[in-house]
């Protein structure tokens, strides 16, 4: 039997994915009232991202290829299900979260359907909804840099064609190549291998001998050296070949790509001269780490710092609350660490809030003691977390691959060599700056893919490190939106009471016209 639908409910978790999935589940178990937003039409995120149709009623165990946890996963959705039946939890599919009102008694979330086809919105949904707290999952994604011929067709994020082969087995190409840097460039490597690809090489920008600099952090998770085993299994069984400091330099063809230039860097990341190689290809696929997903986190209002990888995250106590009251975040917003890491931060979320309102009374010991222990695993996770960053960091000096007509932001077609103009003839010295003379990042995407290297780039041209308060600043000026998500006007009008005046509208300046489409 349904509950009665409360006014107000106990929390509202955004995002699906594995933190906010073990969020949704372990708030309800907790006995909160739950409501789950999530872009997608099925729980899972990114990372658990597989055809609906490949498995039977009542979810498989039986893992499809390139997945991991799926054991896991198959329960968290199974939980979730039976708590949307029992009416114990609202769970929104097809939605997205385009603003965040906080303060008062609550949160408020202002939703819309995440594709504007006619029947594709879930049934009644409504504009709004409310609770009494807020926890933020929403996850990250591939952090690109730009390369010399990366527009071309054929060019995937690393992440890209993972989706592809989980989510149909839809393999990009016949001959790719894999390159950037960090250890998911392994599995990507193994799954289009799996999916006949011939992996012509990896291009690993740095050296294994990293992580003996960083061996603390790096025998904090065992399990990881056990999966790592399993693909260098695959790659030698594949034969292929495993570049160190090597990278994809630049990549060739006319409509689409043909081949690419392998280079072997030196210190920083500097391309050390003589050293190029062309190999064919007709895909390739690039990753540095990933960046978290932070618009609703900004417009949350809630703090953020650059963490040792240069990606901007939430900033979140032991206890996963941001500096704003009510508002928590779990999974790759705190830092990325990977999936096992996201869970238990959800599931740390989750209990935390229930503690804190009561939702848990019957079994208070139980829960601290659960509290303790997910904090003890999270701090675990997180030292292997930042050995990792720190064995695989960006090249300092990548930005001495780039040519003056490098395509840095791809949706306005801002090339490397206007951002150079923009600061040596308009004196642009920061990102926000590059922003408002150059135009990147006010695009379709709104910074979201060239975000990361402009304000790289802006840091390296006015010749200071890419850290700090002021890199922080830079990262938060291409990563902050008006709107965290398309939205149709008539909403929008919809806002305005009837009979009031609407909003006096701010002139459009050359920062801020792309902001309001």
């Amino acid at each position: 039997m349904k509950r009665r639908r409360l006014a107000m409910l106990d929390v509202a978790v955004v995002g699906a994915g594995p933190a906010g999935l073990a969020a949704a589940v372990h708030a309800a178990d907790a006995g909160l009232s739950v409501l789950l937003v999530d872009a997608g039409t099925q729980p899972g995120g990114q990372y658990w991202r597989h055809a609906e149709e490949r498995e039977p009623e009542g979810g498989a165990i039986q893992a499809p290829a390139g997945q991991h946890g799926w054991k896991r996963f198959v329960g968290l959705r199974a939980r979730l299900y039976a708590h949307e039946s029992s009416g114990r939890l609202t769970y929104w599919r097809g939605t997205q979260v385009w603003l965040v009102e906080t303060g008062g008694a609550g949160v408020v979330l202002h939703l819309t359907s995440t594709l504007d086809v006619p029947g594709s919105a879930p049934a009644k949904l409504p504009g709004t909804e409310s609770a009494r707290r807020l926890i933020l999952c929403p996850g990250g994604c591939d952090r690109q840099l730009p390369v010399p011929g990366w527009d071309l067709p054929g060019v995937l994020a690393a992440g890209g064609a993972q989706a592809l082969l989980k989510a149909s087995g839809t393999a990009a190409g016949r001959v790719a190549v894999v390159g950037g840097t960090g250890p998911f460039l392994l599995p990507v490597a193994a799954g289009l291998a799996g999916a006949g690809v011939k992996v012509a090489a990896i291009c690993e920008a740095n050296s294994p001998a990293g992580w003996l600099k960083n061996l603390r952090g790096a025998v904090q998770a065992p399990e990881k050296a056990v999966e790592g085993a399993g693909y260098a299994a695959a790659l030698a069984r594949h034969r292929i070949p495993y570049r160190v400091r090597t990278a994809v330099t630049e990549i060739h063809g006319t409509d689409r790509v043909e081949a690419v230039t392998m280079s072997k860097l030196g210190p920083g990341g500097a391309v050390l001269r003589g050293t190029g190689r062309r190999v064919p290809c007709d895909v390739v696929a690039l990753g540095w780490g990933f960046t978290p997903q932070l618009d609703l986190v900004l417009a949350a209002g809630a703090g953020t710092a650059v963490d040792v990888d240069g990606s901007l995250v939430a900033v979140a106590d032991a206890r996963l609350r941001t500096t704003v009251q009510g508002v928590s975040v779990a999974g790759e917003a705190t830092g990325v660490g990977g999936a096992a890491m996201a869970v238990a931060e959800g599931e740390l979320a989750a209990l935390c809030v229930a503690a804190e309102s009561g939702g848990a009374s019957a079994a208070t010991a139980a829960l601290g003691a659960r509290i303790a222990t997910l904090q003890r695993q999270r701090a675990r996770m997180r030292a292997f977390a930042l050995a990792m960053h720190r064995a695989n960091p960006v090249p300092g000096r990548w930005h001495g691959w780039l040519a003056p007509e490098t395509v840095v932001c791809r949706c306005e077609e801002v090339s490397y060599g206007e951002l150079c103009r923009a600061h040596d003839e308009l004196g642009a010295a920061d990102a926000r700056s590059l922003k408002s003379f150059a135009r990147p990042g006010m695009g379709w995407c709104q910074g979201r893919v060239c975000g990361y290297a402009t304000a790289s780039i802006a840091a390296a041209l006015a010749g200071r490190p890419f850290a700090g308060p002021t890199a922080a600043e830079d990262l938060r000026s291409m990563a902050k939106r008006t709107l965290a998500a398309p939205v149709p006007l008539g909403q929008l009008a919809a806002m305005v009471p009837d009979g009031a005046a609407p909003p006096r509208q701010q002139p459009l300046t050359k920062e801020t016209d792309h902001d309001h489409r």
